[in-house]
This record gives C-alpha cells, sequence and structure tokens, in this order.
C-alpha cells in the first residue's frame, strides 16, 4: 500500500521539482509569480509607487517575461526574439491604448524624470570600452581596421545607392538607416544616436529612435543569416575556412592568449565603476558646448582615449567592465521595455517595414559581408572569418555577436567581434553625429 502511494506521489512530485527548476530571470517560476502577483495587485488598487521603485518592478518583470518568452519561440529566438518583444509589445499595447495608466506612469516617471536611460548609457559605453584588454584592443584593431573600413564603405555605399533606387534620399539613408546597422546595437548605439540627433535636429527622441530601431533590428537578423551561410559554405570550401581561426598564421591565436580571465566581482570597485561611468557622462555634457557635439558621443571618444593611453587605473577599468556587465545582464530588457513603450511609435514602427526598407537593409550588411571576405582574403586571413567578424559591425552589441558567432559556430572570435562590434560601433556614431551637424 505504501510503495502504491509513493508511485503514485511520484508523478506529482515531478512536477512540483519542474516547476522549481523553470526560471525567470534567475527566479523560480513560483516566485516570479509571486512578484508579479504583488505587483499587479498594486497596480489595480492604485497603489503602484509613481517612482523608480514602482518603475524597476513593471519594467524588470515585464523584460524579464518577455525576453523568457522570446528565447523559446522557434525561430524568432535566433534572430533576437528577446530584443524584439521587449520592444515591440509596449509599443503594441500603447499604439492600441491597451497599457494600464498607473503602469504608464510610472514607467514614465522611471525613464523621463530619472533619466534611467542615461545612466543605462554610462554604464555600458564606460564599461564596454574602459573592460576591453588593451592589447587586444589595440592589435586586434589594426588586424581588423582594412577589413571594417571596407566593409563600411561598402555599406555605406550599397545603400544609399539601393535607397536611391527605391526613392529614399540619400541622406535619410545614410543617417537612419545605414548608421543604425552600423552603431553597435541599441544601448551602445541606437541611444546616443538619438540623443546626438534629437539635439542636433530639434525632434523628439521618441520619433527619432522609432526610425533607428528597425534597420537595427533588420541588420541584426541579416547578420546571423549571412553568419550561418557563411559557415555552411566554409564547411564545403576549406581552402577558405580557418575552422575558427582568423589569421592564416596563426597570429590571432597568441594574441588572444593574451586575454585574461574576469576580475573575481568586487563590489567597491563597482561602486567605483558606476561613478566612472556618471563621471565621463557629465565630462561629455561639459564639453558640448565647446564642441557643438552631444554629451553622449563624446563620452564614447573620452573613454576610447583614456583607456588607449592608460589614464585609468586598471582597478576602476575593472569596476566600470562588472557594473556594465550588471546593468546588461540585468536592466538591457528592462530598458528596452521602457523605449519600447514611450520612445517606440507603435504606427512608426509598423510603416517602417516596408519591403524596399528590408531589401537597402539586407543590402547594406551583405555588402559589408562580402568586402570583409574578399578584403580578408587579401591580407592573408581566412575569408570566411573575416567575413564574420565583419559582419559583426550589424551586431546588436553583445548579444548580437553571441547570436551571429552562435550561428556559425566561431564563439572563439568574441574578442574581434567586440572589437568590430564596439569600436566600429563606437566610431560610426561619433562619425556620423559629426556629418549631421555639418549638413543639417
Amino acid at each position: 500500500m505504501e510503495t502504491t502511494t509513493v508511485q503514485q506521489d511520484a508523478p506529482a512530485l515531478g512536477r512540483r521539482f519542474a516547476i522549481m527548476q523553470f526560471r525567470i530571470g534567475g527566479m523560480p517560476l513560483p516566485m516570479f509569480v509571486a512578484v508579479t502577483l504583488v505587483t499587479v495587485l498594486a497596480i489595480a488598487s492604485g497603489r503602484l509607487p509613481n517612482d523608480m521603485i514602482g518603475g524597476f518592478a513593471v519594467l524588470m518583470l515585464a523584460g524579464l517575461l518577455l525576453s523568457e518568452v522570446g528565447r523559446r519561440i522557434p525561430l524568432l529566438r535566433h534572430i533576437g526574439g528577446p530584443a524584439i518583444l521587449c520592444l515591440f509589445v509596449p509599443s503594441a499595447l500603447i499604439g492600441y491604448k491597451l497599457m494600464d495608466p498607473a503602469a504608464l506612469k510610472t514607467i514614465t516617471t522611471t525613464m523621463k524624470t530619472a533619466n534611467l536611460q542615461y545612466l543605462y548609457i554610462a554604464c555600458l559605453v564606460a564599461g564596454s570600452i574602459l573592460g576591453m584588454n588593451r592589447k587586444i584592443l589595440i592589435q586586434g584593431f589594426l588586424k581588423m581596421f582594412v577589413p571594417l573600413l571596407a566593409g563600411t564603405a561598402a555599406a555605406v555605399a550599397a545603400g544609399m545607392l539601393v535607397g536611391l533606387a527605391f526613392g529614399y534620399d540619400p541622406k535619410h539613408t545614410f543617417f537612419f538607416i545605414v548608421v543604425p546597422i552600423l552603431g553597435g546595437g541599441i544601448g551602445e548605439g541606437v541611444l546616443p544616436l538619438s540623443i546626438g540627433y534629437s539635439q542636433i535636429l530639434g525632434t523628439p527622441q521618441g520619433e527619432l529612435i522609432a526610425s533607428l530601431v528597425p534597420a537595427a533590428l533588420i541588420g541584426n537578423v541579416v547578420a546571423i543569416l549571412s553568419a550561418g551561410l557563411l559557415k555552411r559554405f566554409g564547411e564545403k570550401y576549406r581552402q577558405y575556412s580557418g575552422d575558427g581561426v582568423l589569421v592564416r598564421t596563426g597570429e590571432d591565436q597568441a594574441l588572444l592568449r593574451e586575454k585574461k580571465d574576469d576580475a573575481p566581482l568586487d563590489l567597491r570597485l563597482m561602486g567605483a565603476g558606476l561613478l566612472l561611468g556618471c563621471t565621463l557622462f557629465i565630462l561629455g555634457e561639459l564639453m558640448a558646448p565647446l564642441t557643438g557635439i552631444p554629451g553622449p558621443v563624446l563620452m564614447i571618444v573620452a573613454a576610447a582615449l583614456l583607456k588607449v593611453a592608460r589614464a585609468i587605473p586598471e582597478s576602476m577599468e575593472v569596476g566600470a567592465y562588472q557594473m556594465y556587465k550588471f546593468m546588461s545582464t540585468n536592466l538591457t530588457f528592462a530598458i528596452l521595455v521602457g523605449l519600447g513603450t514611450l520612445f517606440v511609435s507603435w504606427d512608426k514602427l509598423i510603416a517602417a517595414f516596408s519591403p524596399a526598407y528590408f531589401v537597402i537593409c539586407a543590402v547594406i550588411v551583405l555588402a559589408m559581408v562580402a568586402a570583409g571576405f574578399f578584403v580578408g582574403a587579401w591580407l592573408k586571413m581566412y575569408p570566411v572569418e573575416s567575413a564574420i567578424v565583419t559582419a559583426c559591425h550589424s551586431g546588436l552589441g553583445g548579444t548580437g555577436d553571441v547570436a551571429i558567432l552562435s550561428s556559425s559556430n566561431r564563439m572563439g572570435l568574441m574578442p574581434f567581434a567586440q572589437i568590430s562590434t564596439r569600436i566600429g560601433g563606437a566610431a560610426m556614431v561619433v562619425f556620423a553625429t559629426v556629418l549631421m551637424k555639418l549638413f543639417y
């Protein structure tokens, strides 16, 4: 009798164990449901705090849920599904007037009044650049400079020509389609870009984000698909593939051995890193009136120059990098929900996805990949690897790099991909902002 009871209870115990093992944002499912229930009850009763406490709760819960769903939808999960859902679903809720006013109010307070997006940008820019290994940054950039430059030039030329063929103004094609694709993602690229454009054009940032985001998303998808095709090409034509080795002489492998393991987590250094990120942002704002270039863009320049010049103690660079990892891991999807809610117009987002727009975005990425392939071959690199690293120039930040390299089974190229995305993207944002200042 006891044996029968135990056998009957076994499936129930197994289900309970499975439920406890299922996690959303690091939380067991029952805990996530409990936290969500508390927040929903606060919204329904009108007791949700209209400050960063309420804002963080709503943004993080929505971001964790939507990103988890995005990771589990077939096909969508391979093309940036979490980011797409976090941007599109809140935008649609606002567009169809389905979002609760109390939730919208606290999101507005957190994102606009408290400027959470600026803090996020400051931490991401400071940590992503200062956290790179200096030797890999300099030597890796020197190796990839020509393929990246050629790829960027090919992308700009091809995009503007095809845009012209479809009746797009060349300036619009460059600033609102080419640049966001090559800008290094949403957090490090589209956000500072939208702030810079807004200050120069006098256009609300929300309208600009809605114009910039679709190109970045489509470019990332095309880059992922291109990487997968390059992998298959390399398997069929072995002479063009290094199986994860970039340079035919193997010099890149010796360089990658210079990469150190991440330092142990240091909470005090993280605090210093947070302060450093805020200080660099303030420095950019101080320099803005003197140069005419928006502060968030100047922050990128300052961080790169300080890194190359070794002007910041290594311990503080570690702190900035650890703060970057914390923010990017825990707040990226929350920030995307906020952007989708307040800055991404649903009507403009949908209107942007026309067949001509898709073709222009695809041609931009394909031209860049093709240039990386042939220029890499000319420079005695393995063309497949060179093209894949160049493709990362159109990735959605670190998440995009992971997706592109995973698609091609080349995760060992991550340091070079980071140079392509971060440094190439930062250079593109600065270059585009300066050009817009001159031509608008």
